[in-house]
C-alpha cells in the first residue's frame, strides 16, 4: 500500500477522556491529534510548556473545536508524576485512555533522574509505572484501555538484573532496550493483575517501528550536540519510501492498540511490513524478551520498590 494511503480507522471518541505522555511533539503529538479529531477530550502532560502550547495550538488549529489542555509532568522526576496524579485524582474524572509514550534515547554517558535512576529506566520505564499507581483509581473508573510503546530495540536486549542503573559499563543501547523491554513486561503484567482482581484495565503493547523523530535529532541537554548518523539515515531512508515508516505512519499501532475495538489485551501491535519497520499496522508476536511471566512479575515487584509501591498492597497475581 503506498505510504500516503496508510490508515487505521480510530472510532467516535466522544464523551471519553485520553491522556498520551510525550505529545509535544512526533508520533505522540500526531496520536493526540487523532484522539480530538475523533472527539476525545485529551490532556497532555508535558515537560516543556512552550512546546505543549505550541502542540495544542496545532492541533486545534488542524481540529476546530478539540477539547485539548496541557498539565505539567516530568516523567524523569517522581515527584512531578506524584502531584499530577494527586491532581487528576482530584479532579475525580474516570480515564478512559492513557497511552505511555513518552521517552529519551540513548544519552552518549549515563545520566540520572531527580530520584538517581538512570535516565532512560527512570523516564521511560519507571515514570511510567508510577503514573499508572498515581492514576489507577480513575483507570479503574473509566475502565480503561492502557497501551504502552515500547520499540523495535526491545525485541533482543534482557533486563539487567545484576546492574538496573547501569553503574558499571553503562552502554546506551542496551539501556535503552532495558528500559522498553520492562515497560513492555510492565504493560503483560498490569493486565494479568487486572483480570486476576477484578480491575476493569486493558493493557496491551505497541512500538512504532522506525520512523524520522526527534528520539535520535540533536538533543544538547543529553548531552547530544549534533543529530546522530543513525537519525539522518532514518530521514533520508523514509524520505525516499525505503523501507522505513513516516511520523504519521508510526502513529497508527497506538491508535489500533488504543482505540480499536477488535484490539486485544496482552498483545503487540505494530508496522507489518519488512522487519516490522514500517508500514500497516497489525498485532504481532511478542518479541522473546517480553515472554517470560516469571520475568514480568518481577519486574512489577521491584518497579514498585523503586518508586515506593504506588499500587495498593497485597493484590495478588
Amino acid at each position: 500500500m503506498p505510504r500516503h494511503l496508510l490508515d487505521h480507522p480510530v472510532p467516535d471518541l466522544a464523551g471519553r477522556l485520553a491522556l498520551v505522555t510525550g505529545a509535544s511533539d512526533g508520533i505522540g503529538l500526531g496520536i493526540a491529534a487523532r484522539l480530538a479529531a475523533a472527539g476525545a477530550e485529551v490532556v497532555l502532560p508535558v515537560r516543556n510548556a512552550r512546546k505543549g502550547e505550541a502542540a495544542v495550538e496545532r492541533i486545534r488549529d488542524a481540529h476546530p473545536g478539540a477539547r485539548v489542555s496541557l498539565r505539567r509532568l516530568d516523567l524523569s522526576s517522581l515527584t512531578s508524576v506524584a502531584a499530577l496524579g494527586e491532581a487528576l485524582r482530584g479532579e475525580g474524572r474516570p480515564i478512559h485512555l492513557l497511552i505511555n509514550n513518552a521517552g529519551v534515547m540513548t544519552p552518549p554517558d549515563r545520566q540520572t533522574t531527580a530520584d538517581g535512576f538512570e535516565l532512560q529506566f527512570g523516564t521511560n520505564h519507571l515514570g511510567h509505572v508510577a503514573l499508572v499507581g498515581a492514576l489507577l483509581p480513575l483507570l479503574r473508573a473509566g475502565r480503561a484501555r492502557v497501551t504502552s510503546q515500547i520499540s523495535i530495540a526491545a525485541r533482543s536486549g534482557r533486563i539487567n538484573w545484576d546492574d538496573l542503573a547501569w553503574e558499571r559499563g553503562y552502554r546506551g543501547q542496551r539501556a535503552y532496550s532495558q528500559s522498553k523491554i520492562a515497560l513492555g513486561l510492565f504493560g503483560l503484567e498490569l493486565d494479568r493483575r487486572s483480570t486476576a482482581n477484578g480491575w476493569g484495565i486493558t493493557s496491551n503493547l505497541a512500538h512504532p517501528g522506525v520512523a524520522p523523530t526527534s528520539l535520535l535529532a540533536a538533543r544538547p541537554e543529553l548531552g547530544r550536540t549534533q543529530d546522530s548518523p543513525q537519525v539522518r539515515a532514518i530521514r533520508a531512508l523514509s524520505a525516499r519510501g525505503i523501507l522505513l515508516g513516516t511520523v504519521e505512519s508510526a502513529t497508527l499501532p497506538a491508535l489500533m492498540a488504543a482505540t480499536d475495538p477488535a484490539a486485544r489485551s496482552g498483545v503487540l501491535y505494530g508496522p507489518s511490513g519488512p522487519g516490522h519497520l514500517g508500514g500497516p499496522p497489525a498485532a504481532q508476536r511478542l518479541y522473546p524478551p517480553l515472554r517470560g511471566a516469571g520475568d514480568a512479575a518481577r519486574i512489577w515487584d521491584v518497579s514498585q520498590r523503586l518508586t515506593g509501591s504506588p499500587f495498593p498492597a497485597g493484590l495478588s497475581r
